[in-house]
Order: structure tokens, then C-alpha cells, then sequence
């Protein structure tokens, strides 16, 4: 019962951070320029509050994350090209819910990678409620990675904390990274396996604890056995190669939004 408590307690604090934050976005002269129709979908989260009824209170504040996640997603021609060959998957919203489970596998020194990224709003959300050494956002779309470095400014995470990679995630091992963070950039079958091939080599051979949070998971399937299901609650999905589970919130640099 106390774990549970704990959970839901992490939950809504992050929902509130978000909350805040997008808050301050509103305030923001032009904001309607970087992100279209914010400021409609932010005066909807204001009336939700106002009528002071929990789920329509976070609908509202989900609908204003779509939005933002959705802005400024784009490819080049010949990115397109690359996107449907491999199967790829057109700028799902990863959710609010991996922000707030992602938080126990999150410390000062974490190196964090978003496969897929789009305009690379969730990493920097994490980035930003759980600050940490790196965030690298691989994307192939450059039209996004424009979109997401405006976001990033208007965030205000400093170039040193974020790596834009702009690629294809096939060609991207997992390298040194301590967590990875995905929602199904691509489909597990025909051309679109070969990124779960890849990423299941680079992680057999890690020499350090990895956390994966996986959003409409299929990489299980490929994952050597040292990975073990920590969460699994049919959307989102935690493995790790961690000794024990980590309390939750230990690990993660709390900032005032």
C-alpha cells in the first residue's frame, strides 16, 4: 500500500510540474508562433482547473502535451523516403505517464537516449523534471530537430545537457547510454527489425546496469536474458539490467519549474 501511495504521490507531483511549466510557456510572448494553437489548448487546462474535476483536469493538460509534442513535425523528402522504408511510425506522443516511472533510473550522471525522437519534447521533459548529464535525441527528420531545438530554448536546457543526432536510429548504437527511452519508432518486423537486432547487440555486450522504458514495447522479445520486466502495465514497459529496483524518485534532481 505504501509503494502504491508513493507511486501516485510521484505521479501527480509530475503532473503538476508539467502543469507549471506549460504555465509558464503561456506567459511567453509568441508562443502561439514556436507552437501553434498553445494558447487555445492552454486556456482549456485553465477551465478544466476551474471546474476542479481530476480527469478533466488532466485530459486537458494531455491534449496540450499532444499538441506541443505534435509541433513542427516533418521530414524532407528523401527522409520520408527512409521513414516508410523502415517501417516507421508517424509522431506518436509518447504520454505523460513514462515521465514520472522513468524518474527512479535517473541521476545526475545518467546518459539518456530517445530513439525516435520527433521534435524531441518527452526527452527534454525528462531532461528538464529529472536533470541529468545527457539527453541524446536521435531523429531523422531535420524539420523536427529545428522544431525541437526551439524547444529546448524556450525550456531553457543548455546545449550541454542535450545531443541532437540526426540520423536514422538503425545506424545509432546503444553505446555508453545507461537508459533508453522509445515508443516504437519503428515496427519489429521486415526492415524495421533490424533496429531491435541492433539494439539487442549493443545491449548483451553492455558492461553497466540498462534501463529501458518502452512505450507500446516490442523490443522485449529481443532483449538478452539479463533484462527483467520492472513495470509492465500495458502501455508502458520498464527493463532493466539493475541490480534491484531503485526506490522511487532516488536518483532524480528535483527543480523547481
Amino acid at each position: 500500500m505504501t509503494e502504491r501511495m508513493g507511486a501516485a504521490a510521484c505521479r501527480e507531483a509530475t503532473l503538476a510540474r508539467v502543469g507549471a511549466l506549460f504555465d509558464a510557456l503561456a506567459a511567453r510572448a509568441g508562443i502561439d508562433d514556436v507552437v501553434p494553437s498553445f494558447t487555445r489548448f492552454h486556456r482549456e487546462l485553465v477551465a478544466a482547473r476551474a471546474g476542479g474535476e481530476a480527469d478533466a483536469i488532466e485530459t486537458a493538460l494531455a491534449r496540450l502535451y499532444c499538441v506541443v509534442h505534435g509541433s513542427g513535425g516533418a521530414y524532407a523528402p528523401e527522409e520520408r523516403l527512409a521513414f516508410d522504408a523502415l517501417g516507421g511510425y508517424w509522431c506518436h506522443a509518447g504520454g505523460l505517464e513514462p515521465l514520472h516511472l522513468i524518474a527512479p533510473f535517473i541521476g545526475a550522471e545518467t546518459r539518456l537516449v530517445d530513439y525516435g525522437a520527433g521534435n524531441g519534447l518527452q526527452g527534454l521533459l525528462i531532461q528538464h523534471l529529472h536533470p541529468h548529464r545527457r539527453t541524446t535525441l536521435v531523429e531523422l527528420g531535420g524539420p523536427m530537430i529545428a522544431q525541437g531545438r526551439r524547444l529546448q530554448e524556450l525550456l531553457g536546457i543548455p546545449d550541454d545537457r542535450v545531443a541532437w543526432v540526426h540520423a536514422n536510429i538503425v545506424d545509432v548504437p546503444p553505446a555508453d547510454f545507461d537508459v533508453i527511452y522509445l515508443y516504437r519508432p519503428v515496427r519489429p518486423e521486415g526492415a524495421g527489425r533490424a533496429f531491435y537486432e541492433m539494439l539487442a547487440r549493443g545491449l548483451a555486450g553492455a558492461r553497466r546496469p540498462v534501463t529501458v522504458v518502452s512505450v507500446a514495447d516490442c523490443l522485449r522479445q529481443f532483449l538478452p536474458p539479463a533484462f527483467r520486466v520492472l513495470h509492465d502495465d500495458g502501455q508502458v514497459t520498464v527493463l532493466s539490467t539493475l541490480p534491484e529496483t531503485p526506490a522511487r524518485g532516488e536518483g532524480a534532481s528535483p527543480e523547481a519549474v
